[in-house]
């Protein structure tokens, strides 16, 4: 037997036993037996010439060629499901059918809306789901890599990861945050979050003797605008991020040598090819490279 002799409920069963985490879970929710899918299991590790789960008390786990093996199984099943909503497409010129969109908070929070504004205004038969994601490991470009979103809207440091297509959107720059009126905003304490300064700023951050150790590290950019506005602290953060900062803080621009990150979006080539994802990049690329609110917030001083 090849690959090519893979069907979709086979597809289906690998989906079910790594997400429900065992076969009688799986079996469940496919509404077949636990021998069932454990027969279907060994049918396709044989296929693939590979062991596809870690079995024991625990239940199933994937193995390293089990995680590749449901990234497939799960872009496999999605082209198959939006299948007839683009073929439709194709025929009607209607842009219809779902359309899942992995996000980091700032951007799902003032980024996404626009864009999906525009979407609904000029294909109303698209229905979106967004989920945020944290922008650590993988991020949401491994949303979309694992099979799970349709596109994400990630921060780019170079060329997307494999397998992987995508663009930049915008270039985002840093400024400095600090509690309003402090007199010396830079003698004051860092507070940061996990998911700030990437590749992109390390250099810059290395190089800036005034910048301490982070002495408070919060959940998120929001945690970090309600802290910093508390007069816990300054921070240093992207303009997506101070997008409707509060009165409590103030925003200063770090000079022309500041740092920038590149924000875009990634999705798979077979995606790429589908009407509706087709239409929300031409939707996000329409936004230019900043909304005004983020403007105001790069350049707003002391």
């Amino acid at each position: 037997m090849t690959t090519a002799d893979l069907a979709p409920q086979e597809l289906r069963t690998l989906v079910a036993v790594t997400e429900e985490g065992g076969f009688s879970a799986a079996a469940a929710r496919l509404g077949t037996t636990q021998s069932a899918v454990s027969h279907a299991v060994r049918g396709i590790e044989r296929k693939l010439g590979a062991v596809l789960f870690e079995r024991g008390r625990f239940g199933a786990r994937p193995t390293a060629a089990g995680e590749r093996a449901v990234a497939h199984a799960r872009r496999v099943l999605r082209m198959l499901r939006l299948m007839a909503a683009d073929v439709r497409a194709a025929d009607t010129g209607e842009v219809a059918g779902p359309l899942r969109i992995a996000a980091f908070r700032s951007a799902a929070l003032h980024l996404l809306p626009a864009a999906l504004e525009r979407l609904a205004a000029l294909h109303p038969g698209i229905e979106v789901t967004v989920t945020v994601v944290r922008e650590l490991g993988a991020g949401t470009a491994g949303e979309v890599a694992a099979g799970r979103a349709d596109l994400g809207i990630a921060t780019l440091s170079g060329p997307p990861p494999a397998g992987l297509i995508g663009g930049v959107l915008l270039e985002e720059p840093y400024s400095l945050v600090h509690p309003a009126g402090h007199p010396d905003p830079r003698a004051l304490p860092l507070v940061d979050w996990a998911e700030n300064c990437g590749s992109y700023t390390r250099g810059w951050w290395a190089a800036q003797d005034w910048i301490p150790a982070a002495t408070v590290s919060a959940e998120d950019d929001g945690a970090v605008l309600s802290m910093v506005g508390s007069g816990l602290g300054m921070a240093i953060m992207p303009a997506l991020s101070l997008t409707g900062a509060p009165s409590t803080v103030e925003i200063a621009d770090l000079g022309p040598a500041r740092p920038h990150r590149s924000v875009g979006y990634v999705t798979t080539p077979e995606l790429a090819a589908m009407a509706a994802v087709r239409a929300l990049i031409r939707a996000l690329r329409s936004l230019g490279p900043l909304t005004p609110e983020c403007a105001k917030a790069q350049l707003r001083a002391v």
